[in-house]
């Protein structure tokens, strides 16, 4: 569980940068999971932006939750077409 504090960090990280995953017209794919997964393995929070195509069936929101569901991520935000996920390193 996030608190606060850690998502305005998460939030302030992460403004500047540009999307790293692009979700395309086909929506919460495989493909997109299996990239969205291997991005949070490598630096723990990344930014995603969904194209208006993939609006046309479903909502930011129910993208957004459905890839942090299948990535196990926390969602942070959903803002607009962008939303950010957060998942902890795992210790070795």
């Amino acid at each position: 569980m996030l608190t606060p504090k850690m998502k305005s960090r998460i939030k302030s990280a992460l403004s500047a940068e540009k999307a790293t995953v692009h979700v395309g017209k086909e929506g919460a794919t495989a493909q997109v999971i299996v990239e969205v997964a291997k991005q949070l393995e490598a630096r723990e929070m990344i930014k995603a932006k969904i194209l208006k195509t993939a609006l046309q069936e479903e909502e930011a929101k129910n993208i957004a939750a459905k890839i942090a569901e299948q990535t196990e991520a926390e969602l942070v935000e959903v803002r607009g077409h962008t939303f950010l996920l957060f998942k902890r390193k795992k210790k070795q």
